[in-house]
């Protein structure tokens, strides 16, 4: 039996389900549909919710529609399990009741985002979504996907789809946006700005100006971690619940989500559901990037060479936690900014624990993807920041030659924008450590000038021990004596 409206009686009775509302509907507009906004953004939504204040989503998949066609047959329903430890809890969502998929019909996408009750469009549509470069962050207005947005093509990039919508919202009175990015970008939501300000710029000079005066872009910080689900835990979810729910979400109970007190209009009340609205993001998004994001991707390119496939088994690996916590406690921690509210010891022990958590299959290879688009935010930063101050980062240049020689194996990073650039630069290498570096900070964008010619051959060495030696004997020498 399908999950859907049809057959909720059928759902366990400690499925946690929400009240009925008959409250006039506002809505949000959500771009790139994928299971962190439906563990995350939605969960706080439907929190937010009361009977005075109703708010309902429309997802929106740029590209596939499997999103769409899995929940379509459950009229939007979906559940979420949080699990840790041996605890489970399920509740359903009911927050999406539309979603769209814009390769089939873009004009029902701008205009959703141009109908007058919609006042928010929160996005996670990934860091090469964003079509900036990596090092400059200025639009790629030279990108084809970009260029045929700008010579007004039907859209193919988030900036095309908003600046349509807006135009449109201008022209017939509806107001302006809000538009909140939730992804892994610093400052996501002044980049988000300053890009559709330059793209919309190249278009309309008059919507431009418009657009500055009506919409609002808050810088945010979101934290949960959401594997991609398996039928395995599908199969596990629908026999405790009593019903198929083919687009399942399993999570941890641990959610964050801090965004900037900068709205166009009205908004739901996410604070309500435990959202913090701050006048300053920036120490906490610092820190989520430099900490848990960063430890992320370490496990992921250290952890995938040592044979691990999950982030629990990574993280009990004696050498490689070891090897994490130094990066964090003597590296990344130095380089944040003090807050208040924010304690990093603190914050350390919580990701850890959270890493360690075997009941949610958090795949490393899934951490490994766009790699290109991540590491400057959650490395190379922290990297160039030690370096102002005189500093070397031994641990966090490690990390930097693991993941090069990690992209050595071209079809285990085939999700990656750069990997054809990549495999060139190994093969007309011919595996020259020296060579191989020099050329991916010089050709790759996404390393600043600070990587200088000393940078290059100590990242070179390292990759030459890392595969001479293997990854343990390498990890073994940068934490010193670790009786593993």
């Amino acid at each position: 039996m399908r999950l859907s409206r049809a057959t909720l009686t059928a759902l366990a009775d400690d499925v946690a389900q929400p009240a009925a509302s008959d409250a006039p509907l506002r809505r949000i507009v959500h771009l790139g549909i994928g299971a962190f906004h439906r563990a995350h953004q939605a969960v706080y939504t439907q929190d937010a919710m009361t009977p005075d204040d109703g708010w309902r989503i429309t997802g929106v998949s740029l590209r596939s529609a499997q999103v769409r066609d899995t929940l379509a047959p459950q009229d939007g329903l979906y559940t979420v399990t949080e699990r840790s430890n041996g605890a489970t809890s399920t509740r359903l969502i009911t927050a999406i009741d539309t979603v769209l998929v814009a390769a089939e019909d873009p004009q029902a996408v701008i205009a959703a985002l141009a109908d007058p009750d919609t006042h928010v469009v929160t996005l996670t549509v990934t860091e090469k979504g964003y079509y900036r470069h990596p090092a400059s962050g200025a639009l790629l207005t030279d990108d084809p996907a970009i260029a045929n947005d700008l010579g007004g093509g039907v859209p193919r990039t988030i900036f095309g789809y908003l600046a349509a919508a807006l135009e449109r919202r201008r022209s017939t009175g509806a107001g302006g946006l809000t538009l909140v990015s939730c992804d892994n970008l610093s400052g996501n939501g002044a980049l988000l700005m300053s890009l559709l300000t330059a793209f919309v710029d190249h278009r309309d000079p008059d919507l431009g100006a418009w657009v500055r005066a009506h919409v609002a872009a808050p810088d945010t910080m979101i934290d949960r971690i959401v594997p991609a689900s398996t039928q395995a835990e599908r199969a596990s979810v629908a026999a405790a619940i009593g019903v198929d729910d083919a687009a399942a979400i399993v999570t941890e109970p641990f959610r964050q989500w801090v965004i900037e007190d900068r709205f166009a209009g009205p908004r739901p009340a996410w604070e309500t559901a435990g959202a913090q609205i701050v006048d300053d993001v920036a120490p906490f998004e610092l820190a989520k990037l430099r900490l848990l994001n960063a430890s992320h991707s370490t496990l992921a390119y250290v952890g995938l060479q040592l044979g691990h496939a999950f982030v629990h088994e990574a993280i009990a690996d004696p050498v490689l936690r070891a090897f994490v916590m130094a990066q964090m406690q003597e590296e990344a921690v130095p380089s944040l900014t003090a807050a208040a509210g924010l304690d990093p010891d603190v914050y350390i022990d919580a990701i850890l624990d959270r890493f360690a958590n075997a009941d949610l299959h958090h795949r490393l290879d899934q951490i490994a993807m766009d790699g290109s688009q991540k590491l400057p935010q959650r490395w190379i930063a922290t990297v160039t920041d030690r370096l102002a101050q005189g500093l070397d980062s031994p641990r966090h240049s490690l990390s930097l030659a693991a993941w090069i020689a990690y992209t050595a194996d071209a079809p285990r990073i085939s999700d990656d924008p750069l990997r054809d650039r990549f495999a060139a630069i190994w093969a007309e290498s011919a595996g020259d450590s020296l060579q191989v570096v020099a050329r991916f900070v010089t050709e790759l964008g996404i390393f600043p000038a600070q990587f200088d010619d000393a940078i290059v051959e100590s990242l070179a060495r390292s990759i030459a021990t890392w595969r001479a030696e293997g990854p343990r004997a390498a990890l073994q020498a940068a934490v010193g004596e670790f009786d593993a």
